[in-house]
């Protein structure tokens, strides 16, 4: 039987994250109910976190064809009222802000392994130091080192965003 352990719901939530830019509870309970559902499709040679990520990216594909995402596309929230200037994004901007996106996920991407690794639990997944330390088999100190590091590749990778 199929058990959900911990790592796996955060890499439900840090994948729904990344593709939709917040967390979204409803497509969270969507992709447990599917995995729970579509268990037998499973074989145990593949491993289970590419078959429950594999899942997860599809089921954020069906929302952003759905029409609950057009809806809620056109609903402004209620946070976003009191500054009328960032809730009105012209389409332009809208693009060129998934483009930024795109380019600073390329650029983790590109990390040594060791520095995402860290980037990803503590910036995507939002794990303190001590639960990326567990994570990932080493000491704070270490994650700390590595962050920093990283953050400095990538401060460099993208000093073209800024303007530098």
């Amino acid at each position: 039987m199929l058990a959900l352990e911990k790592e796996n719901l955060l890499r439900i939530r840090a994948i729904i994250r990344k593709m939709t830019g917040r967390v979204n509870e409803d497509l969270e309970q969507e992709v447990l109910l599917k995995s729970w559902e579509n268990r037998h499709l499973y074989h145990e040679e593949g491993k289970f976190k590419a078959w429950l990520s594999a899942l997860t990216v599809n089921l954020c594909r069906d929302y952003f064809r759905s029409s609950r995402f057009k809806v809620e596309a056109l609903q402004t929230p209620l946070d976003a009222v009191s500054d009328v200037t960032t809730s009105e994004r012209t389409a332009e901007e809208t693009v060129d802000m998934k483009t930024r996106q795109k380019i600073i996920l390329k650029a983790v991407d590109s990390l040594p392994k060791k520095m995402r690794e860290v980037v990803v639990c503590y910036e995507f997944e939002e794990m303190s130091y001590e639960e990326t330390a567990v994570r990932l088999h080493i000491s704070v100190g270490t994650v700390k080192s590595r962050l920093f590091h990283a953050r400095s590749v990538l401060s460099e990778k993208l000093a073209f965003l800024k303007g530098e």
